[in-house]
């Protein structure tokens, strides 16, 4: 059994993680392009842990802009085997107000300009997403949360839009009455590459706004919103602490498989393989090109 390196990606607000014992900035270099920013590498009560900053400090990248791939190479290059993302989002349901934690399980994906795919011409693969977050995964998240009085929603869909703009009305009330839970602007394509990449990956959504179909939160601005992820920024660093306490230190094989997603993935024959691509994909699909 491997051993367990928690990945922890911050979203707003969440530019670093304090507790650290350790910590060292590492540059890591991906063939698929710049990460977001270096991983900070270090450890919790003895447990490696790995973050990175997803818009980098002072909020640099727009979701838009973020390379999405690069990131979850150069964290599979870092050796992580359990992925949590923190992540600011808007929220369609009353009972979920402001504040609000959410363990995502399922998304929705509405993005169009990003790369969604370490595979393609060359080296062909289909991961199934039917259940894209790893809930061994997320009962650790619950359980932690639990531990330090964090509330917590067990189960919610998040819708990723494009950006960098706020929804519409039109396209608010129309998630909202598709029963999505959630809306944010950065968990798709990540949650498909972590899984392309066979790491088990979970979602904490920390609720900042209503999106603009509640009548008071019409016009959803950057400085209310603020306001709310310093808040949501403090309990989840103490969600990330208890949950590197508590977790296990040899990594769990994942119930839904999430971590040997390529066992059956690859469609492209051998002899018809981009040795180029190949050479891109040493750290994402090693395990399975090396048979």
């Amino acid at each position: 059994m491997a051993k367990a390196v928690l990945g922890i990606i911050g979203g707003s607000g969440i530019y670093d993680l304090p507790g650290l014992d350790k910590a060292q900035a590492k540059a890591v270099k991906s063939p698929w392009g710049e990460p977001s920013a270096p991983l900070l590498i270090g450890e919790i009560a003895g447990l490696p842990i790995v973050f990175l900053s997803r818009h980098d400090k002072g909020h640099r990248l727009s979701p838009s802009d973020i390379n999405y791939r690069a990131n979850i190479d150069a964290l599979k290059r870092a050796g992580v085997t359990d992925l949590v993302s923190l992540s600011a989002c808007g929220s369609f349901k009353e009972e979920l107000p402001p504040g609000t934690f959410v363990l995502i399980d399922q998304f929705v994906d509405r993005t169009h300009k990003r790369e969604s795919s370490f595979f393609g011409t060359g080296c062909v693969a289909h991961v199934s997403m039917a259940h894209p977050v790893s809930p061994r995964l997320r009962i650790h998240i619950a359980e932690a949360a639990m531990a330090e009085n964090i509330s917590v929603v067990r189960d919610g869909t998040y819708v990723c839009i494009e950006g960098p703009q706020f929804s519409t009305l039109a396209e608010s009330l129309t998630y909202k009455g598709l029963g999505y839970s959630v809306i944010g602007m950065t968990n798709m394509p990540e949650a498909k590459l972590a899984r392309e990449a066979e790491i088990s990956y979970a979602t904490v959504a920390m609720v900042t706004d209503f999106d603009c179909w509640h009548p008071d939160h019409d016009a959803v601005t950057v400085q209310d919103i603020i306001k709310v992820l310093t808040a949501n920024a403090d309990k989840a660093k103490r969600l990330v602490a208890r949950l590197a306490r508590d977790f296990p230190r040899e990594h769990e094989p994942c119930p839904i498989g999430s971590d040997r997603a390529l066992d059956n993935a690859l469609i492209t024959a051998p002899e018809a393989r981009d040795q180029a691509l190949l050479k891109k994909l040493d750290a994402v699909a090693g395990r399975i090109l090396a048979r």
